[in-house]
């Protein structure tokens, strides 16, 4: 067993391969205990040819090569499940994250934390990423409660079980301290060195900003009411009946004692019917909801340790 997986996400980054597996070695090349995952996600320049020479030359580096570009939520997950070792670090592979850091990061989790996340304090990037950034993470802190800077950044610490727990795919890549902090585990963040962009430009677009929101509802959504979703469904069912009824006997008010005939209000009563409706719908979706989780629900996904 490896003490530390280092996993580092690789697409197209042919220009940053030699200095950044460089500065892998001076950092860790002497260590037998630790092994360093590069996963290629479908790169379509020379990327792939440059860590298979790399791969061959150290005996503590492992090339993963996905079918195609799948993004990297997929790819850390393929080198998580690939990993050996007990404690799992990630490093994005365009250089502006510096390996030597992982030191820091490490010593943060013998204090007791689960998960070690780098903060990008002097983040070397455009206004336009820096603002991104801060909007990004006050949301982060006001709707979860995790209380850390940086929840984005692509330098991480983790222990292996925490990892095993992610389950990453779409973009839950970026929310990878909040799906820990829904668990329970403790998280904490170390303040790191990040460096201007040597090589290249991102390979992100604006559609991140997009994506990211949409994933993030869907995180809160999961973990507030993934085991109970009539509370979700129920709550707004019933929001959705009580204006309806208001509406109906507002209706009825204006009949019974102001004298006005139904016809003049046609649009509020088929309103109100319509919420009736729509939360009837709701209650049932809420159930079916609670079928299925009840269906599928298993106690070992709750239990953390068993001793003696």
């Amino acid at each position: 067993m490896k003490k530390l997986s280092i996993v580092i996400p690789v697409f197209n980054e042919e220009s940053s391969i030699h200095d950044l597996v460089s500065e892998l070695n001076d950092v860790f090349g002497n260590d037998n205990s630790i092994e360093v995952i590069f996963i290629n996600d479908g790169s379509t320049d020379s990327s792939q040819s440059k860590l298979e020479d790399n791969v061959k030359k150290y005996d503590s580096f492992k090339l993963v090569n996905l079918y195609r570009n799948y993004g990297k939520s997929i790819a850390l997950q393929a080198g998580i499940e690939v990993s050996n070792g007990n404690l799992i670090a990630t490093l994005d592979s365009d250089l502006q994250d510096n390996p030597a850091e992982l030191k820091n990061l490490i010593s943060e989790i013998e204090n007791g934390y689960d998960l070690v996340t780098g903060w990008k304090e002097n983040r070397r990037d455009s206004f336009e990423k820096r603002f991104a950034s801060k909007i990004f993470n006050f949301f982060v802190k006001l709707f979860s409660g995790l209380k850390i800077n940086d929840s984005n950044t692509g330098i991480k610490v983790l222990k292996k079980e925490v990892a095993s727990s992610l389950n990453l795919y779409g973009g839950r890549h970026r929310y990878i301290p909040l799906l820990a902090h829904q668990k329970n585990y403790k998280v904490s963040e170390v303040s790191v060195e990040h460096r201007e962009r040597k090589y290249g430009i991102s390979k992100y677009g604006s559609e991140r900003y997009k994506d990211g929101f949409f994933d993030f509802l869907t995180i809160l959504f999961l973990g507030k009411y993934m085991d109970r979703p009539l509370h979700f469904f129920g709550g707004l069912g019933f929001t959705s009946i009580l204006f309806g009824v208001l509406s109906e006997i507002y209706v009825l008010h204006l009949k019974y004692n102001l004298g006005h005939s139904f016809q003049q209000h046609i649009a509020l009563i088929i309103f109100g019917s319509l919420l009736i409706i729509t939360g009837l719908q709701l209650f049932t979706f809420g159930l079916i909801g609670e079928i299925i989780v009840n269906r599928n629900q298993k106690a070992k996904n709750y239990i953390k340790e068993i001793i003696g």
